[in-house]
């Protein structure tokens, strides 16, 4: 059977739904939010749909069988009964009095299919298999949704906002083409999606009053990469790094999301280590304004979250002085990607009742912090970059009143395949670490909870099965 795509105006239009079980209440959703008028009509009803469409005012339910007249002046008609021979009656009735009708459990039987939908209203995008596979539809539907932005709706309300402002000023069709091409690919689309309505209607109004094309302006796009693992990142997150032209990127970014960014991206690497600093901070504040003064779409990548140990402060700064435009996508910190894969939650009703996240390398070098607020029990205490300091920071946890046998976890390189769980305690873990080659990103963490880890963990990396390290 071949089968037309086609957006139908609906408001107001009769639709019969004859069936009460779960797979009439799935039809009822999209019926309703496409503002039908629907008669359901059914001996029983589920408690499903007497509970979350009671108070609709386009649903009617008659609790009785389905008679031939039913079908009188509906504009579309679903049969989603559980016998057969019913929703056959109810086709061959609807086809031959010239009304659409869909059959839920036998596609094939009816005239018309109801499409899953990506909603992002006004913008609507409708998949069908043809009736041959719910699951591939529903599959294909999720991949668009990962992939579009849910606040795609407002770049279509502006759109249509000023179209008629803009045909009045460009006559020329390219011209239009041109403004609008340029509208969506620069920072004041960006500005529409982070919910900047009317920075973007002022840089709208600004380029047509002046009756010229909108300037194809930089921006820095700011984004958590999160602690290793690809599927961490966020649908923004994603969105971005297919959008940047020039990539700058930490050393603990992993190379599974670095592959993620768009090919033909320029990349500059700008990581740091201890006592080793690919490019000071200072100069990546001023590469990232110039690139963005210069038009270019800038992702800085940072391993984490950008707020968390992450200096992201430090270069949102710069880029306010000069007035560039920048967004910023938070990303799944260490702390809690490492933990959650290595099986030790971060509080617990028995065990800890505060977390704090503690760097272990201040700016001058030092391990100078409050070690009385940190000596507690009953909360765990993560330190980034600790793992060289772990003598100084075990050694005044203890002298602050800690217990030497207070349970320690060093995650090493957390939630990628090389991840490993190193579990010991404030006595015996500078010198684990000391013994052993290990080589960062690693993350220490120090609390109670830690007992938890040969109960939940759940992450087993490919190189080394289940062999976490337990001292």
């Amino acid at each position: 059977m071949s089968y037309l795509p086609l957006f139908i105006e609906t408001t107001g239009k009769k639709c019969l739904i004859v069936g009460g079980g779960k797979v009439a209440s799935r039809k009822l959703i999209p019926i309703l939010k496409a503002k039908m008028k629907v008669t359901l009509i059914s001996p029983e009803v589920i408690e499903e749909i007497e509970l979350n469409f009671q108070k609709n005012k386009n649903l009617k339910i008659i609790k009785r069988k389905f008679e031939p007249e039913d079908i009188e002046g509906q504009f579309l008609i679903i049969a989603a009964t559980n016998e057969k021979t019913t929703n056959q009656k109810i086709a061959k009735l609807s086809k031959d009095n010239n009304i659409l009708v869909n059959m839920a459990e036998d596609s094939l039987s009816g005239n018309t299919l109801i499409p899953s939908v990506v909603d992002r209203d006004p913008i609507k995008i409708a998949v069908s298999s043809g009736a041959a596979s719910p699951i591939l539809t529903r599959l294909v539907k999720t991949k668009l949704e990962t992939v579009i932005p849910y606040s795609f709706s407002k770049l279509a309300d502006i759109m249509m906002e000023y179209r008629d402002i803009v045909k009045k000023n460009f006559l020329k069709i390219s011209d239009r083409r041109r403004f609008w091409e340029v509208f969506l690919d620069g920072p004041v689309s960006e500005m529409v999606l982070s919910g900047h309505i009317d920075k973007a209607k002022k840089a709208l109004d600004e380029s047509l009053k002046e009756n010229k094309f909108l300037e194809k302006t930089g921006e820095v796009y700011l984004v958590g990469a999160g602690p290793g693992d690809p599927e961490l990142l966020s649908f923004k997150a994603l969105r971005l790094m297919q959008k940047a032209d020039i990539v700058i990127y930490d050393r603990l970014v992993s190379r599974p999301i670095m592959n993620l960014i768009r090919q033909d991206a320029e990349k500059i690497y700008v990581g740091k280590q201890r006592a080793d600093h690919a490019m000071p901070q200072e100069n990546i504040n001023q590469l990232l304004a110039r690139l963005a003064l210069e038009g270019k779409k800038v992702l800085r990548l940072k391993g984490g979250d950008p707020f968390i140990f992450g200096r992201g402060g430090e270069e949102i700064e710069s880029l306010i002085k000069d007035d560039i435009p920048f967004q910023i996508v938070p990303g799944i910190t260490a702390a809690s990607g490492c933990a959650s894969y290595a099986g030790i939650p971060l509080t617990h009703r028995d065990y800890s009742q505060a977390c704090i996240f503690v760097t272990g390398h201040l700016r001058d070098g030092t391990v100078n912090l409050n070690w009385e607020m940190l000596a507690h029990e009953k909360q765990t205490l993560i330190f980034y970059m600790g793992m060289h300091g772990s003598k100084i920071i075990c050694e005044e946890l203890i002298k602050h009143g800690l217990s030497d046998e207070t349970p320690a976890a060093l995650i090493v390189k957390g939630t990628t395949e090389d991840q490993e769980v190193i579990i010991g305690n404030l006595k015996n873990m500078p010198e684990i670490i000391m013994d052993r080659k290990i080589v960062p990103p690693t993350l220490l963490i120090i609390g109670d909870v830690v007992k938890l880890h040969n109960k939940l963990k759940w992450f087993n990396p490919f190189h080394l099965g289940n062999k976490n390290l337990h001292i």
